[in-house]
């Protein structure tokens, strides 16, 4: 497919994990529109697995919905931070875990009809325990779950993250034999 060809940018709002602009676009073939873009520096999540089979869940309160959420250990990329350094990171401040081991999964554009953002899902195994380092408006329960269970919350729907689900079942279809 052809691209779209920008015309004009106009930064609307610059924030700390954000910015927001609005783009005029040449359309393929003719024409013009407009395109909001939610410009992100990406984000990790980490399926962690403990030594007897459970998978690392976390609760907290994600404002945006009013609620709780189950989801994986995630965090946001720091400018020019490698994936792989920000799970390690996220794992030992979300739950206290430091991994022996941490390889990719896959990663994924978010929603890419309105951002640039790009997820890093990955494995983390061989762990060892310690203690949080929540940042100051952080507040997180860590929910050891066994692996199946974990699963039938995806297909419940008690488990309703993105990354979460798309994290679990990218590990179950390379545990099923289908990925190597």
């Amino acid at each position: 497919m052809e691209a779209e060809i920008a015309l004009a940018s106009r930064r609307i709002y610059s924030g700390k994990i954000l910015n927001l602009r609005v783009d005029r676009v040449a359309l393929p073939g003719g024409g013009e529109a407009v395109r909001e873009v939610v410009e992100f520096h990406g984000g990790v999540g980490l399926v962690a697995l403990d030594d007897v089979g459970r998978v690392l869940l976390i609760r907290q309160y994600r404002y945006a919905i009013g609620g709780d959420l189950l989801e994986l250990p995630a965090g946001k990329l720091e400018p020019d931070e490698p994936p792989e350094a920000c799970a390690a990171r996220e794992l030992q401040e979300e739950t206290g875990y430091r991994a022996a081991h941490i390889e990719p999964l896959c990663h994924f554009y978010s929603t890419p009809g309105g951002t640039d953002e790009v997820l890093h899902i990955f494995l983390a195994t061989g762990l060892t325990p310690g203690a949080q380092r929540l940042e100051s408006d952080e507040r997180i329960q860590v929910i050891p779950t066994a692996w199946n269970d974990a699963l039938a919350m995806v297909e419940r729907g008690e488990i309703c993250d993105g990354k979460s689900i798309i994290g679990l079942l990218m590990l179950q279809t390379r545990l099923a034999g289908f990925r190597k």
